[in-house]
C-alpha cells in the first residue's frame, strides 16, 4: 500500500471532507482523529494478545451481566482516554459501564458531541484468535453547552447520528465509518502506522447469498425466522438459493463480510431474550446507519432501527440488517407469521 504515491490517509480524508461542509468548524474532525488513535492502540494490544497479559477474564461482570475480558477493559479505558484528550466529547455511553461517563471539566462541559461505544465487540472470541471489533456512534448533544450533559443527550433516534463506524481487528485492521455522506473504509498500513483509504464509497449488494444467524438457538426462534431460515436453505436456481450459512458470533465481523459480499445478519428476539440481545444505542444504531448509507436496510423486524426512540442507554432490540432485498424478505416472513 505504501508503494503508491496517491494513497490517502484517514487524517487527509477527514480534512478533505471537512472542506465539503462550509459551516464545519473542525470539532468532528478532531474527534474522528482521536478515534483513529485509540483504534491503533487497541489494535496493537490485540496483535500482541498472546504475548502480553491481556488474554482471559478480567474477573468482573459488566452491566449486561457478561464476564468482562481483560481486553474489554483495556479497550474501554483507552477509548475513554482518547476521547477525553480530544476535548470534543462531553460524555460517553459504553457497554462496559452502567452509567454514562461525564467529562466534568471546562472542555467537557463545552464539547459539542456525545459518544456511544461497544469498545470490544465479540470479546468472547478473543482467546481463540477470531476477528473482533469496536463499534461507535456520535451524536450532537441536546443539553446546553457549558452545562453537564445528561442521559437525554444519548436517548436520541438513530437518525440524529452525525457519525458512526466500526473497527475490525482481523487479518488486516479496518476502520469503516460514515458521516451521512456515504461509507468509506480505511485499512491500517502497519509499515507507516496509518489508516489508508482502501474501500471508497462502499455499496452493499441489493441481494446476497449469505445468511448469518446463530442456528443453535433455532428451537427458541420466532416462527417467521424459522420459516425464513428454511427459505434460505431451499434450492431455487432462480433466486440463487440455497444461501450459504456463515456465522462468526462477532457482529462487526459478520456485518463487515455481508456488507462487502451481500447477505443478511439476524439476531432476533427469542423465548429466552424477548427483546433480543443486541443494544440499540451502541451496536444496532451505528451499524444501521452504515448499512443504510451503503444502500442496505436495518430493522427490528417491524420498523426501521434508526426511527426507534431509545428509553435507556442499554436498551436491547431484535436486529435484522444487510442487503435490502434479503431484509425485506425476512420482514415479509415475520409479518405473515405474526398475523396468523
Amino acid at each position: 500500500m505504501t508503494e503508491h504515491n496517491n494513497v490517502q490517509t484517514l487524517n487527509q480524508f477527514i480534512i478533505q471532507r471537512q472542506a465539503d461542509y462550509p459551516n464545519a468548524s473542525g470539532e468532528l474532525s478532531r474527534l474522528l482523529h482521536h478515534i483513529g488513535i485509540a483504534s491503533k492502540i487497541v489494535n496493537r494490544a490485540v496483535n500482541k494478545a498472546g504475548l502480553v497479559d491481556v488474554l482471559g477474564a478480567h474477573g468482573d461482570q459488566n452491566v449486561q451481566g457478561e464476564d468482562q475480558q481483560k481486553l474489554d477493559v483495556f479497550a474501554d479505558t483507552h477509548f475513554i482516554n482518547a476521547l477525553r484528550a480530544s476535548g470534543e466529547c462531553a460524555a460517553i455511553a459504553s457497554e462496559e459501564n452502567e452509567d454514562i461517563i461525564i467529562f466534568d471539566d471546562a472542555m467537557g462541559r463545552n464539547a459539542k458531541y456525545v459518544f456511544c461505544m461497544d469498545p470490544l465487540d465479540g470479546s468472547s472470541n478473543i482467546d481463540v484468535n477470531v476477528s473482533i471489533g469496536t463499534i461507535f456512534s456520535i451524536y450532537q448533544r441536546v443539553s446546553k453547552k457549558g452545562e453537564l450533559p445528561t442521559k437525554e443527550d444519548f436517548l436520541q433516534e438513530g437518525t440524529k447520528q452525525v457519525a458512526a463506524g466500526y473497527v475490525i481487528y482481523g487479518s488486516s485492521t479496518m476502520l469503516v465509518y460514515t458521516t451521512g455522506n456515504g461509507v468509506n473504509g480505511f485499512t491500517l498500513d502497519p509499515s507507516i502506522g496509518e489508516f489508508c483509504l482502501s474501500h471508497p464509497n462502499i455499496k452493499t449488494p441489493k441481494n446476497g447469498s449469505i445468511y448469518s444467524i446463530n442456528e443453535g438457538n433455532y428451537i427458541n426462534l420466532p416462527a417467521g425466522v424459522k420459516k425464513y431460515i428454511k427459505y434460505c436453505q431451499e434450492k431455487d436456481p432462480k433466486t440463487n438459493r440455497p444461501y450459504t450459512s456463515r456465522y462468526i458470533g462477532s457482529l462487526v465481523a459478520d456485518f463487515h463480510r455481508n456488507l462487502l459480499k451481500g447477505g443478511i445478519f439476524i439476531y432476533p428476539n427469542t423465548s429466552a431474550n424477548s427483546n433480543g440481545k443486541l443494544r440499540l444505542l451502541y451496536e444496532c444504531n451505528p451499524i444501521a446507519f452504515i448499512a443504510e448509507q451503503a444502500g442496505g436496510k436495518a430493522t427490528n423486524g417491524v420498523e426501521r432501527i434508526l426511527k426507534i426512540k431509545p428509553d435507556s442507554i442499554h436498551q436491547r432490540v431484535p436486529f435484522y440488517t444487510g442487503s435490502s432485498a434479503m431484509v425485506k424478505k425476512a420482514e415479509d416472513f415475520l409479518d405473515f407469521f405474526n398475523n396468523i
